[in-house]
Parts: C-alpha cells; structure tokens; sequence
C-alpha cells in the first residue's frame, strides 16, 4: 500500500492522468484509503501545488473532498495553489465549489484571509471570491480578525478601501447584518477596524453602521490610540475623528447595561401593560405574528366595508310612496310594495337599519363597529418589527380613520356624530398608538442593543459552521 501511495504521488507530481488510472486498476480503493487519513498530501494537493490543472480537475471530479481536507502543514489544496502562485488553477477549483473560499486551513486562515494578507493578485481575485462566496467575508481567523483587520494588519489600505466599499453595494442575504457587524467586529484584543485605522472612508458611513466611540478591552476608544500614535503625521484623521464627534474613553458614561436592574421596577398601570406587551411581542414567533397581521388586517377591511354596507343596505329613494307610483297593483307580496307602504320617512343614502331599529341602537353597532376598527388598526402597528420605520404606517392610519368617518358622515348625515368620531379617532391614535407603540418600541430596540454584539458574534459564528 505505502508502495502505491508514493507511485502515486509521483504520477500526481508528474500530472500524468493516464499513469494515475494504471495505478487505479491495480487498487480501485486507493483514493478511498488516502480519503480515510484526516490529513494527508493527497494527489490534489500535490497537483495543486505544482499546477496541473488537468490532473487537478481529474482528483476533483473523482474526490471532491480531497478540496477541504489539510495537509500535515495545515494547508488545502487551493492554499497550496495561491502559495505558488496557480492562479487559474484557483478558479478552476472554485469553478467546482465556490465554497472553497471558506475553507479554514492553519490558524483558520481562509484563501480570502490569504489573499488580503499577501496582496498577490488581490482585487480581481478578492472580488471573484466575494462573488462566488458573499458569506466569506465573515469568516474570522484564530484571532478573531476579519478580513479588513488583516488588510489594515499588513497595510493594505486599498484592498480595506475595496472591502468597505464592498460592503455597501452588497446585495447578498445577509447584506444589512455585514453592514453593522462586520465594521464593528472585535478581535481577540477587543479592537475593531476603527481603532486600528481611523480613515475617513470608513468615517463616511456615518454612525448608524459605525461606532465612533467604541471602547476596546483597554477602556481605549479610536481617538485614545490615535493620540498616543506619536511616530507618525495623523493630523488630519484627528480633525475627522473630532468633527465625528469622537471621545476619549475616559469621557465617556460609565453606566453599565445592568444600572436599571438595580432600580426598583415601576409598579405604574401604564407601565405594567407595555412591559406586558413588550415580552409578548419578543416572545412572537415570525409565524404567529404573520398569522396575527392576516387577522388583523381582514378585521380592518371588514370593519370598513361596514361603513360603506351597513347591515340591511342604504334606502334606494327618498321619503314615502304610494302604490299609484308603481301602478294599480296593491297586493303585497313583493319587495317594492312593501317598501311603498312604509310609513317610515327616509332619505336616500342613509342605512335602513337606523329606520327600522332604531338610531340610538344603529349608534351602539357603529361604536362597536368602530372599536373594532381601531383596535385592529393597533394591532398591525404593534405586530410590525422593530426594525420598520413606522411614520408612514402612522400617516396611512390617520388617513384611513378620516376617510372612515366622511365615510359615516355621508351614510348618516350627523355632522356632529362624525365629527367626534373623527377627533375621538385622532386622539386615540395620537395616545395610544403613538405613545403607547413607540414606548414598546423603545424597550425592544433596547433589547436590541444590548444582545448586538452577543447575537452578532454568535451569527457569523453559525455562518461559519455552515
């Protein structure tokens, strides 16, 4: 077997595909065999790393796991290649699985890492990467740097330049979170981008992506570390960090996230119901709150339509008939004969219902109807996420709360009554949704905050896996 092993890496080293078939005949189970050893110079390796494209295409195509399995050094075949400078053998590989570009070989060094640190072809290819594999990006070495801490860790501020900008045309799944997480990312010594390289590249996307005032393990923001840089000019980067509005860790609030904790919790009415309303909508499943917005939607429409339709329909003419309107025909075994004898004045457009039962009880159903209407209106703005910008759901309510009321103003003719229902619709949604809402919201977008850095360590660590 250790014969065979070593004619084989001859003929891979030589990149004969008909030498490798001879062997084969002689033992069909040998790559299985070398399959078997968790690290191994396998024939891809070999290949990749003297550059037979032909051979290597071959080992693909008859052990695509040999593409992920390290050699004793640690290194995979597409490392070998990019450390000899293979580059078309690269593609190659990456045209068979462009999943590759993940692949973590010594100190989870990936070939994106490797690229970005030996700058060897590095924009074409690193754009290539990125447009076979988007998820790269956020692939994280045995020293939790990602790959812009590595272009600034060898002074590649173009390829740093190239991964920012990068980041703001991607149009991958995982875009938004890239945005937030991956420029904000902490290595093993708690530094993030901005504090090893304050530029203004990064500086222009602003404090919604990132943290100007972001401390380290140290307690030591951007601005910290760069007035302690004596051996070089960065006067100009203390002016942008200064405009940013950039401080030193020492300035900076120490009020840990636990400080309200430690406060006794409010035992108020107002604040019992949102701190209710908060864990419900924390605990709601993307599922059941789909299921809830469906519900409340239709409870919307069919509250509405009601307006438009109230039970019994709207009188077709006004006042009272006789039957020398409709001819000589008195029985009264028709519809129109008996709305000709009804006694009941009434004017056309106005609900049958109110005539027939009553105006104070048609009131009661449109109150209730009403109700129905406002809260179902409450439960779309409270079941949308956090994340959503609410004022045009607030604008588009409001519209739609006048629009219900010249909706009743036309159907009963009591300009009073639609008026207070108006100026009633108003203020509750003024006091409650808008109040009542954003509170929740600002509780949440807390909770949101403060698990950032948790959750977004914990995703990039489950990209990784995957």
């Amino acid at each position: 077997m250790d014969v065979r092993v070593e004619r084989l890496k001859q003929v891979a080293q030589s990149g004969d595909i008909d030498a490798f078939y001879s062997l084969i005949r002689e033992d069909v189970k040998l790559l299985e065999h070398i399959d078997e050893l968790p690290f191994a110079d396998t024939p891809l390796h070999i290949a990749a790393s003297a550059g037979h494209i032909r051979f290597a295409t071959e080992m693909m195509g008859l052990k695509p796991s040999f593409a992920w399995k390290l050699n004793p050094d640690g290194f995979s075949p597409i490392h070998l290649a990019l450390q000899k400078r293979h580059i078309d053998l690269v593609r190659r590989l990456l045209q068979f699985d462009g999943d590759l570009v993940r692949v973590k070989g010594r100190e989870r060094l990936t070939p994106l890492h490797y690229v970005v640190a030996t700058g060897d072809h590095h924009l074409d290819l690193l754009e290539e990467f990125l447009l076979v594999c988007p998820d790269s990006i956020a692939d994280v070495t045995v020293e939790n740097e990602t790959a812009l801490h590595i272009a600034l860790k060898y002074d590649k501020l173009e390829t740093f330049k190239f991964f920012v900008g990068w980041l703001g045309r991607n149009l991958s799944k995982s875009a938004e979170f890239y945005e937030r997480a991956i420029l904000n990312w902490e290595d093993n010594h708690g530094n993030t981008v901005l504090h090893i390289a304050a530029v203004s590249h990064l500086l222009a996307w602003g404090p919604e992506f990132v943290s100007i005032n972001r401390t380290n393990l140290e307690g030591k923001t951007a601005w910290d570390i760069l007035q302690g840089q004596t051996q070089v000019d960065n006067r100009k980067i203390k002016v942008m960090l200064h405009r940013a509005k950039a401080k030193s860790g020492s300035s900076l609030s120490t009020k840990n996230w636990y400080g309200d904790c430690l406060r006794p919790p409010s035992i108020g009415y107002f604040e019992f119901w949102r701190k209710y309303h908060v864990r419900q909508m924390t605990a709601l499943s993307d599922e059941r709150r789909n299921v809830l917005l469906v519900v409340a939607v239709l409870l919307v429409t069919i509250s509405y339509q009601v307006v438009l339709n109230p039970p019994g329909g709207l009188w077709q003419d006004d006042g009272k008939c006789n039957a020398t309107e409709i001819g000589n025909t008195t029985h009264s075994g028709t519809n129109d004969q008996t709305q000709c004898n009804t006694t009941v004045a009434h004017t056309a457009g106005t609900p049958i219902a109110s005539k027939e039962y009553g105006f104070f009880f048609f009131m009661v159903f449109s109150v209730c109807n009403f109700l129905i209407f406002g809260m179902s209106n409450l439960m779309v703005v409270l079941l949308l996420p956090v994340q959503y910008n609410r004022g045009p759901v607030f604008m588009v309510i409001l519209s739609l709360g006048f629009c219900f009321c010249m909706s009743f103003l036309t159907i009963n003719q009591a300009p009073v009554l639609a008026i207070s229902l108006f100026v009633l619709w108003l203020t509750y949604t003024i006091l409650i949704i808008v109040v009542f809402g954003l509170g929740i919201d600002r509780k949440m977008s807390k909770l949101k905050r403060l698990q950032e850095s948790t959750l977004s360590g914990l995703r990039i660590q489950s990209l990784e896996k995957n």
